[in-house]
């Protein structure tokens, strides 16, 4: 059963695929035109990227419980767990928990997918979260 709340959740999700989005940082093509490449800097993935840094900051604001049950719902989403084996994969992510947990859940291409589809499991939804945030 998860016990996390299922909205702190979904502030991951949304950061998560916030992050997702980001691109490698381009060269500029000395051919193209500035007024086209407008506002693509802001997809662009930098070291020092607030979207990274936000994301970063919510997943090490978390407890030890709570990154524990993150952990296992990026495993249940990714399906690499169900619910039937949720207490297999909270005692999994709590002998891996370590102090690069969060490198570790940033390193998952489709972080915010996996952790919605997990929530899904336990008939949770992030829609209402979202659409707060539009």
């Amino acid at each position: 059963m998860l016990t996390m709340d299922p909205d702190k959740v979904c502030y991951l999700v949304i950061k998560a695929r916030e992050f997702d989005a980001k691109v490698e940082p381009h060269e500029q093509d000395p051919g193209s035109n500035p007024a086209d490449d407008r506002g693509v800097g802001i997809l662009e993935d930098y070291a020092d990227d607030p979207t990274f840094q936000e994301l970063t900051g919510a997943l090490e604001s978390l407890n030890e419980d709570e990154m524990v049950e993150v952990m296992a719902l990026t495993w249940l989403g990714r399906g690499d767990y169900d619910t039937k084996e949720w207490g297999e994969a909270l005692a999994h992510a709590r002998r891996v928990r370590d102090e690069n947990a969060v490198r570790y859940l940033t390193g998952i291409p489709q972080l915010g997918d996996y952790l919605e589809e997990g929530l899904s499991r336990f008939g949770h939804s992030c829609e209402s979260v979202e659409m707060g945030r539009l």
